[in-house]
């Protein structure tokens, strides 16, 4: 797999995936045309994709980020993962996500710790409800690393 900044003005090549990440369009409006997007292509098919934006106190929020169903648990989301830190050495990430216990087991591997919550935002902020792994959806929890390092994933 390569890995590079995706510079279209044209997401409708990688909505799919985006949807993966984040299951409403109106949100991914609100990040997608300020941030930076990176794809993963296998040949020339774009498998995966992440977008980061720089938050003003110089933390890079992970905003979305997803791979297409037929290559999960494969690597390819935490070499994503590896390959957006490296693009910003030295800098803090954070991202936030569902209380899905096979998500949160991919981020803790990858080095990312629990910072905070945001009660409903799941409930406030789409139009129907979120169902991850058969679990509604209703708190953000906000992840934070400090380093570049992913430990291997282990789906245990």
């Amino acid at each position: 797999m390569t890995i590079q900044e995706y510079n279209s003005s044209d997401i409708k090549n990688i909505l799919p995936l985006l949807l993966l990440g984040d299951e409403s369009v109106e949100m991914i409006r609100r990040y997608i045309f300020t941030g930076r997007i990176f794809a993963g292509y296998v040949g020339s098919s774009i498998v995966a994709v992440c977008v980061t934006i720089e938050l003003a106190d110089g933390r890079i929020e992970v905003k979305n980020l997803a791979v297409a169903p037929e290559m999960q648990r494969k690597g390819i989301g935490r070499a994503m993962l590896n390959h957006v830190e490296s693009v910003f050495p030295g800098k803090r990430f954070c991202l936030g996500t569902g209380e899905t216990p096979s998500t949160l087991r991919f981020y803790h591997a990858c080095g990312y710790r629990y910072s905070h919550r945001i009660e409903n935002f799941f409930v406030d902020n789409y139009p129907h409800p979120i169902i991850e792994d058969g679990i509604r959806l209703k708190d953000m929890l906000y992840l934070e690393k400090e380093s570049s390092y992913c430990l291997p994933y282990s789906q245990d």
